[in-house]
């Protein structure tokens, strides 16, 4: 590569060049790993057509939505499982980042792809996924579960991640992450899956 004059770029203009490509690969990489989580990737694209877009920075603030939608008479939602059934796998997921998830992607996976996508999530602080792919190795959801004890199971592994000071184990698509991260992949999918849901005017 020579510039008009014909003489080698200087050492600046070259570095500067490669860091532009390395930062729209980058760019272009997250995004592909985003759409591919969004099909299924992370464990659960939302069927429902009634998406509130709802973003939550902690599990505090995610619990309050979720008392609120308790407290409610009757729920509204278009989506594939009804409200024990989110509940219980929103737990699920909370509970294996503490005990581990039974099935978990490559570790070349989850470093690129994977570790991509929730970067896109944070960065935007909404997750986006498929609201009826369960977790790969999870107990199947049971359609007439009680809703009264899904929400408490719920509000129970929220309660136990806060307090949590053992190290957490791998998300089995994102890989590592620390307690702060965590809680946010964690406050984010429940903020995917409350959306699903409004309470009856």
């Amino acid at each position: 590569m020579r510039n008009e004059r014909g003489s080698a770029p200087s050492p600046s203009i070259v570095k500067r060049t490669v860091d532009d490509a390395r930062r729209r690969f980058l760019v272009s990489a997250a995004g592909v790993s985003a759409a591919l989580v969004s099909g299924g990737l992370a464990g659960c694209k939302g069927d429902s057509t009634d998406d509130r877009q709802l973003r939550f920075p902690s599990l505090a603030a995610a619990g309050e939505e979720l008392a609120r939608l308790a407290e409610a008479k009757d729920l509204i939602s278009g989506a594939a499982w009804n409200w024990a059934q989110t509940l219980i796998h929103c737990a699920q997921s909370i509970e294996y980042s503490m005990i581990g998830f039974p099935e978990s992607k490559s570790r070349l996976f989850q470093h690129t792809l994977g570790s991509a996508a929730i970067g896109v999530f944070s960065w935007r602080g909404r997750m986006t996924h498929d609201l009826a792919e369960p977790i790969p190795g999870a107990p199947v959801l049971d359609g007439n579960a009680d809703s009264a004890q899904a929400l408490e199971r719920l509000r129970a592994s929220m309660q136990k991640f806060l307090r949590w000071s053992q190290p957490l184990r791998p998300h089995f698509a994102y890989g590592e992450l620390n307690k702060q991260e965590y809680e946010l992949a964690h406050a984010m999918h429940l903020a995917n899956h409350l959306s699903a849901f409004r309470a009856r005017a």
